[in-house]
């Protein structure tokens, strides 16, 4: 987005939706719906098998497909997701990280075929391109979880995407240094801004230091370098934490890196306002803090985004409607065109009260970013587990608080009396709903698209990717290849994978705890844990599950730290587990309780398959509970379906949660509550 002259009305950010979901065709008439309405700029939602690196028929992909996004399997699926929208006039945002060069081949190829019907070369077509790949994996290992490639290889991946498109595509963002999950994942404003730092450190590192940028370029690289961040609800400190992050970034890049020009030193930055914040309990609430939130990253003009994109008021309860993304499209629309917002120069400058506390973050920040690099870098950070337990402190922290009611939340902790909602009225459908038969049809559309392609043009095309792979070759053009000879998402991944491997990162739980605990509390808990364990003549055990491709494993990770500050023995593998693997580690465990956590839609299909593997084991007497985003509805259903207790994000108190995990033993066991 262009920056105006000092003295000009600001020109609107860019107006996204992040949207996506069930099928290319169903997202691509979604996208042209929400363009018509007045949204500037796509954002694709991608479902959780394209964004690890599996085809919709893989076993890890069972009720994943289409649920949290579109899924993206092949060439075919690009062609149809954007048909009838020109990508040299789009800008699209695609929040897609292992397997960013993957898609941005695909979306590449796209654009050539349509600008080759209209009779344009090559060059021009990839000119027009404008937009962003997200890409940041480093906090795919921190927060979100849909990492693929141990870091070394996948920084590879993101250093060879930044000088192809420097070359090539010039105003493509191939990186979103994106600190959105970090917040999320429990990081303070002093953090998000040091460990966004920290990665973008050690992306530029990489770049200049492969060789494959000349010197006179590098200001170019630093300009096409973008982040995506997080702001809450406590909006005057989120906008003076966008203000820190526009000063140290000027900073990093001309001392570090030696940048003269400004303009390529700007800090450049999207955002979506906090959908972890937004609450189940009265969900009407989350209207006003969506609005607050934008406020925090459109106030400063200095520090202003360039990109805007909204959750919807109920995405705490499910998968939004198009209505409800409408509704949050015209919240930017009215404050950009109906308020006097752009027309003044920067609110904030000579204020002493912004500049103490920007100073603060500053200070804080330079302070984290000097530990982290005397650990080696980000990457070194990163395997060591010291970045991952820091924000899995800092959120027990955070959870500590709210339970304790210091941070209040309204409608949840506090001022829970509330009137019947008409916005879910009796009847209303107030989320949408994917049709289970969507995963049925992308399965076998991926199967008739391997059986009606050139078979010999795709393996000759894998192969290449592979020798590629072993060398210190750009793998863009090996990718690009891959693309047009009709690979599958699936194929390109685990080509890869056989190449560089995969790779687990550490929890971060072992270092958490939950620190400031009320006591009493928490020792009424210990005690009936320690005197079930005597009863039943062995310390309990529980087993802490994330089955499928959800990686959103902050709440399991809570989960994880309190059960054991109460006295459980723990176990707690990770993320992106088969049912058939967490049955197998209850076995072998011999645990008493298993929780399991499911954020993205799937618990119908995979949380049935672990019960009924207990069963087929021979645990049918190990109860199995379940937390996550689960409508009512669905809740009724899987306790049909053998599951003792389910828990949903407006039960946060998390020291009752384990209480009553103790009855759910007990009552396993036959013992009286």
């Amino acid at each position: 987005m262009p920056y105006p002259s000092d003295r000009e009305r600001d020109r609107p950010w860019v107006m996204r939706t992040y949207a996506g979901h069930s099928s290319a065709a169903a997202s691509n008439a979604l996208y042209r719906r929400n363009l018509a309405k007045g949204q500037t700029g796509l954002s694709v939602a991608f479902d959780l098998p394209t964004q690890t690196g599996y085809d919709s028929d893989h076993e890890l992909a069972r009720g994943e497909v289409g649920k949290v996004g579109v899924p993206v399997g092949h060439l075919g699926d690009v062609r149809r997701l954007f048909e009838g929208i020109p990508l040299d006039g789009a800008n699209t945002s695609m929040t897609i990280n292992a397997t960013a060069m993957w898609l941005l081949a695909l979306y590449v190829t796209v654009a050539e075929e349509q600008a080759a019907e209209r009779g344009v070369g090559r060059a021009e077509a990839l000119a027009g391109l404008a937009g962003t790949t997200q890409n940041d994996i480093i906090k795919e290992y921190l927060s979100r979880g849909t990492y693929v490639f141990p870091p070394g290889p996948s920084l590879r991946l993101i250093t060879d995407m930044v000088a192809w498109t420097v070359r090539h595509v010039p105003r493509w963002n191939p990186i979103n240094i994106c600190s959105y999950h970090l917040q999320e994942a429990g990081a303070t404003p002093t953090q998000e801004v040091a460990y966004a730092m920290c990665t973008a450190i050690a992306v530029l590192d990489a770049v200049f230091g492969s060789g494959q940028v000349p010197e006179d370029r590098r200001g170019e690289v630093v300009a096409r370098i973008s982040f995506f961040v997080n702001a809450g609800v406590r909006f005057v400190e989120e906008m003076c934490k966008m203000r820190a992050f526009a000063a140290l970034w000027d900073e990093i890049t001309r001392d570090r890196y030696g940048i003269a020009n400004p303009k390529h030193r700007r800090f450049r930055y999207g955002v979506q306002v906090n959908s972890l914040g937004l609450t189940e309990a009265q969900p009407e609430n989350n209207v006003q803090r969506i609005v607050l939130e934008m406020l925090a990253v459109s106030l400063s003009r200095n520090a202003r985004a360039r990109a805007i994109q909204l959750p919807a008021w109920n995405e705490a309860l499910g998968l939004p409607r198009p209505w409800d993304q409408q509704w949050a499209l015209r919240m930017q629309q009215v404050l950009a065109y109906e308020t006097d917002l752009l027309e003044y120069e920067d609110l904030f400058d000579g204020s002493p009260v912004v500049r103490a506390k920007v100073d603060e973050i500053l200070a804080g920040a330079r302070a984290e970013i000097d530990r982290v690099q005397a650990m080696g870098g980000a990457v070194a950070a990163v395997e060591s587990g010291y970045m991952k337990s820091r924000l899995v402190a800092s959120l027990a922290e955070r959870r500590r608080r709210m339970e304790a009611g210091e941070d209040v939340v309204v409608g949840v902790n506090q001022f829970t009396s509330t009137e019947p909602s008409p916005l879910q009225a009796e009847g209303a459908n107030a989320v949408e709903t994917v049709d289970p038969a969507v995963e049925r049809q992308a399965v076998e559309a991926v199967r008739r698209w391997r059986d009606g392609r050139d078979a010999a043009a795709a393996d000759a095309a894998l192969r290449e990717l592979r020798d590629a792979a072993k060398t210190d070759a750009n793998l863009m053009e090996a990718t690009l290849a891959c693309a047009r000879a009709g690979v599958t998402t699936g194929e390109w991944a685990g080509a890869l994978r056989e190449v560089f491997g995969e790779y687990r990162a550490p929890t971060g739980v072992s270092a958490a705890a939950a620190a400031g605990e009320a006591g009493a509390e928490l020792g009424r808990v210990r005690e009936k844990v320690r005197a079930t364990g005597d009863e039943l003549g062995e310390r309990l055990r529980m087993l802490v599950g994330k089955p499928g491709l959800d990686g959103h494993s902050n709440g399991a990770e809570q989960v994880a730290v309190r059960a054991r500050d109460v006295g459980f023995e723990v176990v707690y593998q990770g993320i992106r587990l088969t049912p058939a693997q967490i049955v197998a580690a209850a076995v072998q465990e011999g645990v008493h309780v298993v929780g399991l956590s499911v954020l993205s839609g799937s618990h119908l299909e995979v949380v049935p398959a672990v019960v009924d593997g207990l069963r087929a084991a021979g645990a049918a007497d190990v109860p199995v509970i379940v937390g996550g985003i689960i409508p009512p509805e669905d809740a009724v259903r899987l306790r049909e379906r053998g599951v003792a207790r389910v828990f949903t994000p407006k039960d946060y108190a998390l020291t009752e949660i384990m209480a009553e995990i103790v009855d759910v033993v007990r009552e396993a066991h036959g013992l009286s509550r």
